[in-house]
């Protein structure tokens, strides 16, 4: 499934991020995040990776009850601060395989989340062609690659994340991002 994410969501490695006030279903997904380098279109899979800038490190932050309510998971995934990502980028020639990293995420240092890139339902090198025949990829777009097991709505029973808790997310060879979790402010219009 390919979906895309408001600028707005972004968040940095160690800024706080907001449970939002009109849901209870907070959750995090430790991801891969693949930065483009060149503009690109009608990408051939033999020349895939040679448009990729670097890798990050990414939580796609999700919302599970109004991730259901459209087909894309656009609104669910596209809140102020649910795309925390870094710490910093990583080159593609310092990750000689990215499809062989391992990564791990903890809430409050409970590890939830203990996979492997390998275990990626798409390579990086498929995404790019896939969604290049669609539309233009530019410079410092992150794609996002998916998430191991371990997800809090998928736990019986579910275990979201409240005020508080903090959510790591560590990746092989790249680094680690922080998040504490905290109550979305009321702000009003500007």
């Amino acid at each position: 499934m390919w979906f895309n994410k408001q600028v707005s969501c972004v968040a940095g490695p160690f800024d706080e991020v907001h449970r939002p006030r009109v849901s209870a279903q907070f959750d995090y997904e430790g991801e891969l995040g693949v930065v483009i380098g060149r503009r690109c279109r009608h990408v051939r899979a033999e020349e895939a990776m040679a448009m990729v800038a670097g890798y990050v490190v990414i939580n796609d932050m999700s919302v599970r009850d109004w991730q259901l309510r459209a087909p894309t998971h656009t609104l669910g995934k596209s809140f102020d601060t649910h795309g925390p990502f870094g710490p910093w980028l990583v080159t593609r020639d310092e990750i000689p395989d990215p499809h062989a990293l391992r990564l791990r995420t903890w809430v409050n240092g409970e590890l939830r989340q203990d996979g492997n890139t390998a275990q990626m339902i798409h390579r990086i090198e498929a995404m790019l062609v896939e969604l290049t025949t669609a539309f233009t990829l530019e410079p410092g777009d992150v794609l996002s690659t998916g998430s191991p097991a371990g997800v809090g709505g998928l736990m019986d029973p579910p275990r979201y994340l409240v005020p508080g808790d903090v959510v790591r997310v560590e990746i092989e060879g790249i680094g680690h991002i922080e998040n504490r979790v905290v109550e979305e402010p009321l702000e009003t219009a500007r």
